[in-house]
């Protein structure tokens, strides 16, 4: 770490999460060394304009944080695949972004000497600057060993998130919930917009956005109201 407190910080995965990570720490003052190809360059180069694209050992090698943020069926062998290749450093920060996986999953990494961290937004992520002020009012799930806990809470702050605490067993069930409240959501505005429309009401979207937030705004103050400790408590842990 450099003495500034600035990390180096390069990421593998240049999809809608990978960049605006990225940027969000660019922007509390860390220094980007790389990011890994992707499949739409246009859309990362507006979010992190100038980056060097790397391949993932370079990216590894260069950083003194490496932020992991792939697809979740890829994330255990990518992590494999690069302590095979003996590509980890002692000493170096590795945060992935999963929110099913807590840092067991960077075991490979920690055999190594890497310091495992999962840190994972709680916001639907579209790749661009929007989610840059999205992530200013959201909060983040994070698990890592005792002693580094620390350093992944300092680290969902400067992405602009309130931390909250989630065991490493209670991964899979923090993942069941946002699964839950995301693609439920969905499938309810799709099938809601699809009978507005049958029932021949125009822009079934705009018509929906005042009904939903109103009640989405009920139900969370109910959720609210019926948790103990509110919402920035520590789940199992």
């Amino acid at each position: 770490m450099r003495r500034d407190g600035r990390l180096g910080v390069g990421v593998i995965g240049a999809g809608r999460v990978g960049p605006v990570i990225g940027a969000a720490l660019a922007g509390a003052g860390h220094a980007l060394v790389g990011i890994t190809a992707g499949s739409d360059p246009d859309r990362v180069e507006a979010v992190l304009p100038g980056v060097p694209t790397l391949e993932a050992v370079e990216v590894v090698r260069r950083s003194e944080l490496v932020i992991v943020a792939v697809p979740h069926d890829q994330l255990e062998g990518l992590v494999a695949g690069l302590a095979a290749i003996g590509a980890w450093q002692p000493g170096q920060l590795v945060l992935h972004t999963d929110p099913a996986y807590g840092t067991a999953v960077l075991a490979p990494a920690m055999a190594q000497g890497a310091i495992p961290l999962a840190v994972h937004p709680a916001i639907v992520f579209t790749g661009t600057s929007i989610d840059l002020r999205q992530l200013g009012t959201a909060y983040a799930a994070v698990t890592a060993p005792g002693p580094v806990l620390p350093i992944a809470q300092a680290l969902a702050v400067e992405l602009g998130c309130e931390p909250v605490v989630v065991a490493e067993d209670a991964r899979p069930v923090y993942a069941d919930a946002v699964s839950a409240a995301t693609e439920f959501s969905r499938s309810i505005v799709r099938q809601s917009a699809g009978l507005l429309a049958e029932a021949g009401v125009p822009s079934p979207g705009a018509y929906l956005s005042t009904l939903l937030h109103s009640t989405i705004d009920h139900a969370l103050a109910e959720a609210g109201s019926a948790s103990p400790d509110g919402p920035a408590a520590t789940i199992n842990g």
